[in-house]
């Protein structure tokens, strides 16, 4: 039997399920030999089947990841089975700095500092080794400081779809868009 053979939707299924981390679009559409166009229409057709089903996974989509990830429904029985280790809670200098990355990208440390008013070099590399932020490239000045950005995990973190439905920031128009945080208190940045 041929990569080709059988149910388009069950093949998908398979490498989801197997990979368990996400896995960018392209190389899925690279696996299973078809256009991203294609992918992207049967990913739709399932996140419906499975919403309309009320399945127990869905099909979770960030950035231009693609995941199976358990309904967030049926998520405290699996907790009762399981009784996961809890995940350590971002601290509130790492919560501003994370605000202030995500809305001010690609920043440097010494600007996520000058609005902060505080060091952050602690907090820069501990939301890098969780992943959510990354080094994005270097600012063309002197000195070519390092700019930061945030990740696809950022995204799947917070349970965003791209950095668009990152919450206003109160008092910015809507128009303005988002210009960096109003406060010194990054918690009513990010829910």
């Amino acid at each position: 039997m041929s990569g080709q053979d059988g149910n388009l939707k069950g093949r998908i299924e398979a490498i989801l399920f197997v990979a368990g981390d996400a896995v960018r679009r392209k190389d899925l559409a690279a696996a299973l030999q078809i256009s991203e166009k294609q992918l992207d229409q049967t990913l739709d057709q399932m996140r419906d089947e499975y919403d309309y089903e009320q399945r127990g996974f869905l099909i979770k989509r960030f950035g231009d990841m693609v995941q199976l990830a358990t309904r967030p429904l049926y998520a405290e029985d699996v907790v009762r089975l399981l009784q996961p280790v809890q995940k350590q809670s971002l601290s509130q200098a790492a919560m501003e700095t994370l605000a202030v990355v995500a809305y001010k990208q690609p920043v440097t440390r010494a600007e996520v500092e000058q609005i902060r008013g505080v060091k952050c070099d602690y907090s820069l590399q501990s939301l890098t080794a969780k992943g959510l932020i990354h080094e994005v490239g270097r600012k063309d000045t002197i000195g070519r400081p390092i700019l930061f950005g945030t990740t696809d995990e950022f995204l799947n973190h917070f349970g965003l779809g791209d950095l668009a439905e990152l919450p206003p920031i109160p008092g910015d128009s809507p128009e303005e868009g988002p210009e960096g945080p109003a406060g010194e208190n990054g918690d009513e940045l990010i829910s």
